[in-house]
């Protein structure tokens, strides 16, 4: 049987993309982003160019190698940030074991393949994303304001980066 993180339903979708603008918030990568969408038939969120890997014969490599690994901690953390705010905010649940390692197993797999991670520097790269994840969405002030951006995200559909930045600072986020 294969797992997959397929949404329950519009809600549930709208509290997965609050809970990856939120982490891209805590991170401040909301400038990688064009525009969030709860709509979009594929991929909910779309980067800017930025954001893409884009190789330069004057970029070194110890650079090129950062950036990946920024890239992969944005992706990472919004994976993450999209299972919390579903289970622990809007579901008030833990979320489930075989949810946790699918997830790891993702990511395990995008960081071996893109950034060349052994397995314990795998290991430690989840701990620290998911841990700090974690933090943010288990702060009991912050609920509110994840169920007002899921709301938000239902009744608009669409936000732009900056949309976001302005929606998140009336949120005083």
């Amino acid at each position: 049987m294969s797992l997959t993180l397929n949404y329950a339903n519009e809600d549930d979708r709208a509290y997965g993309l609050a809970g990856m603008a939120i982490s891209l918030a805590a991170l401040d990568a909301i400038d990688r982003v064009v525009e969030f969408s709860l709509d979009a038939d594929g991929p909910m969120v779309t980067f800017s160019n930025e954001y893409y890997f884009t190789s330069a014969p004057a970029v070194s490599p110890k650079a090129v190698w950062e950036m990946l690994m920024r890239n992969l901690h944005i992706t990472a953390s919004m994976v993450i940030s999209n299972v919390m705010a579903r289970s622990l905010v809007r579901l008030n649940e833990e979320i489930p074991a075989e949810v946790i390692s699918e997830v790891y197993d993702r990511i395990a797999e995008e960081g071996k393949e893109t950034c060349g991670l052994e397995e314990d520097e795998v290991k430690s790269f989840y701990d620290k994303t998911y841990y700090g994840q974690l933090r943010v969405f288990s702060n009991p002030r912050l609920r509110p304001a994840i169920d007002e951006l899921a709301r938000i995200f239902s009744r608009r559909r669409h936000l732009s980066g900056m949309e976001l930045r302005d929606e998140l600072e009336l949120l005083s986020l």
